[in-house]
Order: C-alpha cells, then sequence, then structure tokens
C-alpha cells in the first residue's frame, strides 16, 4: 500500500485547481533552478538510481534512455524531447488525468528532462480528441511563459527553452514513437524502419528522445526527493516507485489511482474499486494492460502482482496498467472479437501482415463468435497470429495478435463449446 506522503499526483482527481498558483502550492515549481543547476549528468544518474522504467507500455529504463542522446552536437543539429500524449489504447485514461488536472508537473518536467538532453525545444503530441486536456495544458503552458519558468533563460537558469503543444487527428498508430515523429513532421502518420533509432535521427532528422506523459511528469518530484526515495517503493530493483492505474469495467467503482508498483491485483480492484461487480467469484477474466495485453484468468488474478516481471512471468503485460475487468456475464470471445476490429480498422496499412492479417483475423473472429467455425480453425486462428507477430516496423501487429493469443491460451473450451453449440443448432 502506497503512503499518501509518497503520492505524486495530489491533484489526480480535480479538487484543486490546475492553475499555476495551486500547482505552486502542492510542491511544483519549487527551486527548479537548483535542479537544473546540479548538470546535465547528476539528472540522469538520479534518473538511473531511481529506477524509473517508461510508464507508455515498453517499459525501458527511462535514465538509460536519456543517456543515449550525444552529449553534445558535432554537426549543429539541436536535439528534441518528444513527448507522447496521444493516449490512444483502449481501458488507458492516466495521461489524460495528468494534462487536466497536474499539467504543471508535465511542464516542468518537460524543462527538466530536455535540459538533461540537451534539447532547447519540446514537443507535446496531444491525442485529438482530448480537447479539454489540451486546453487546460495550453493554459498551464502560457503561465509558465507568463512567469519566466519557460522559454528564454528558464527559471533563471540561463537554459533557453521552448514548450510547444501539437494537437493530432485521433489516430491510434501515431501512439507508436517513429510514426508520431512521421505526423509531428506534417507527413502520414506512418512508423520508420529501425535504425536509425530517434535518438540518433528522430524529428527532423534530429537527436530525438520520445517519452510518455506520465514517465515526463514525475521527474521533477523524483529529483527534489532523490532517485533512491523512488526506488525504494514498490517491489524490487526492476519495478520502483509509484504507478498510475486505471480500473475499468465491472467493478464497482471504476477510477484511476496511483499505488506501488507490485501491489496485488486482488488487493488493488477491492481496496480502490469496492471488488467485482457480484463478488471476487463472479470474476471471469481481466485484461491486466491495455487493450493489447493477453488476458488472464480469475485463478491467475487471485495472486498476480501489478508490475512488469510479475504480469510478463504470466504471459501478459503492465502495459499501461489500463485494467479491464470482466465479469462472468461478458462473452469473451465478443470482446476480444471487438478489439480485433479496433486494430484492423487502425492499422496504417503500411506491412502486408498487419495490413491483411489484422483483417483476417477479424473476420475469423467475427465467426467464432457465432460458433460458425471449425474446431481445427482455432489452430489455424493462433497460426495467423503467429504469423503477424513479430513480422511488421512496429508493435501493433502484436498488439492485435496477443489478445487473441491470450483468449486461446486460456479460453479455448469456451470456444469449442460455442463452436459445437452451433452445429447442433445448424443440424
Amino acid at each position: 500500500m502506497l503512503a499518501d506522503q509518497d503520492r505524486i499526483f495530489t491533484n489526480l482527481y480535480g479538487w484543486e485547481s490546475y492553475s499555476l498558483e495551486a500547482a505552486k502550492m502542492r510542491g511544483d515549481w519549487d527551486n527548479t533552478k537548483d535542479v537544473l543547476a546540479k548538470g546535465r549528468d547528476w539528472i540522469i544518474e538520479e534518473m538511473k538510481l531511481s529506477g524509473l522504467r517508461g510508464r507508455g507500455g515498453a517499459g525501458f529504463p527511462t535514465g538509460m534512455k536519456w543517456s543515449f542522446m550525444p552529449k553534445e552536437s558535432k554537426d549543429g543539429r539541436p536535439s528534441y524531447l518528444v513527448i507522447n500524449a496521444d493516449e490512444s489504447e483502449p481501458g488507458t485514461c492516466k495521461d489524460r488525468e495528468i494534462m487536466r488536472h497536474d499539467p504543471h508537473k508535465l511542464v516542468e518536467g518537460a524543462l527538466i528532462a530536455s535540459f538533461a538532453m540537451g534539447a532547447h525545444a519540446c514537443y507535446i503530441y496531444v491525442r485529438g480528441e482530448f480537447f479539454n486536456e489540451a486546453s487546460n495544458l495550453n493554459k498551464a503552458i502560457k503561465e509558465a511563459y507568463a512567469a519566466g519558468l519557460i522559454g528564454k533563460n528558464a527559471c533563471g537558469s540561463g537554459w533557453d527553452f521552448d514548450l510547444v503543444l501539437h494537437r493530432g487527428a485521433g489516430a491510434y498508430i501515431c501512439g507508436e514513437e517513429t510514426a508520431l515523429i512521421e505526423s509531428l513532421e506534417g507527413n502520414k502518420g506512418q512508423p520508420r524502419n529501425k535504425p536509425p533509432f530517434p535518438a540518433m535521427a528522430g524529428l527532423y532528422s534530429c537527436p530525438t528522445t520520445v517519452n510518455n506523459v506520465e514517465t515526463i511528469a514525475v521527474v521533477p518530484t523524483i529529483l527534489r526527493r532523490g532517485g533512491s526515495w523512488f526506488a525504494g517503493i514498490g517491489k524490487d530493483e526492476k519495478n520502483t516507485g509509484t504507478k498510475l492505474f486505471c480500473i475499468s469495467g465491472h467493478v464497482n467503482n471504476p477510477c484511476n489511482v496511483e499505488e506501488a508498483m507490485g501491489i496485488p491485483m486482488k488487493e488493488l480492484i477491492e481496496k480502490h474499486c469496492g471488488g467485482i461487480r457480484g463478488g471476487w467469484d463472479n470474476l471471469l477474466g481481466v485484461i491486466p494492460g491495455g487493450s493489447s495485453t493477453p488476458v488472464l484468468t480469475k485463478d491467475v488474478c487471485d495472486t498476480v502482482l501489478m508490475d512488469f516481471d510479475s504480469l510478463k512471468a504470466v504471459g501478459t503485460g503492465l502495459g499501461t496498467a489500463g485494467l479491464i475487468v470482466m465479469d462472468k456475464s461478458t462473452d469473451i470471445i465478443e470482446c476480444i472479437a471487438r478489439l480485433a476490429h479496433f486494430y484492423k480498422h487502425e492499422s496504417c496499412g503500411q506491412c502486408t501482415p498487419c495490413r491483411e492479417g489484422t483483417g483476417w483475423l477479424w473476420r475469423i473472429m467475427t465467426r467464432m463468435v457465432k460458433g460458425d467455425a471449425t474446431i481445427e480453425e482455432i489452430d489455424t486462428l493462433l497460426e495467423l497470429t503467429k504469423e503477424i507477430e513479430g513480422h511488421t516496423i512496429c508493435a501493433l501487429g502484436d498488439a492485435a495478435a496477443w489478445p487473441i493469443q491470450g483468449l486461446i491460451k486460456n479460453f479455448r473450451p469456451v470456444m469449442e463449446d460455442r463452436i459445437l453449440q452451433y452445429r447442433k443448432r445448424a443440424a
């Protein structure tokens, strides 16, 4: 259980104003100049010490990612920080609450992170549907400029820093970092082949780091309290700190909550969500990390911990920590078929396995919902996911494959029974 004094997002529910004045009362922008004065190397080492892993889904160590950026430009190219606020994963709604209720944490974090990577400019790419969130964030940026916290000589540090808010058009694929960069440049939002990686040639072919909103928003608090403080929270040295969890679906009180990394899933749901609708025994399964992560059955949910490694060990992932809870009233096959349709719709069409394969997945899953299939087609469906997974430029193909793999692994008897029942009716 996370102690109240260790919570980073103290205005997650918007009980107070998101204004600069209110943010300062909550501790934001406190001695930011002193943090910058400690230098780029100190900041990156503290981030490594904290053990913070990216909160956008991939979970790559943040301090290490920052260290990949060149220390100085040898050819005159500028460096950039790009913040991914294109929160597109179904079941995930954490970054929008940061932008809506605590935007100054993000603005301050953008300044510090950019300074640590030698970037004088940062772009925040916001999902098109987030109108109110973008509006509040834009007001916070204007307040920070007016107060001299960003802009020329930011916070009196001698560092010039510009922050630009860019609104996307609501494409899921632009949550992938290189597709996001393409969209920022005014091109079609399609992923790039890697290498080169963004740290070498990203935005405008310049060194670029792309980080998630939550990742950047926790940076000022970590540096003020110390990397060792953050590392002291969580399950172990590979799963440190606090995490925003989004719990939706068949719970009595759907919510967003900040908790310690490694909290048991059952405790998270029972304590903060009032339990499963109809009681814990009415639980069918949980998608633990946004719609792309494989579903877990109740027996696994009884004991599993909510962290990167524990969820990986049971064949799924923490992802964005967006839990989608399903009770026994759920048609699990129809649920996964709906996700298959989503990924088919959001595929950019650049890679043949994804462009063609997601359509095949959806069409087969549509028949599986009715039971209009053969038992052998379940294995055909599984083989198809394997032909897509790992064979595309970005991870959208994987995201389309994993929910179906989880369905077949954990609910194959349900699929087989649906087919047999359909045959009986047809006969």
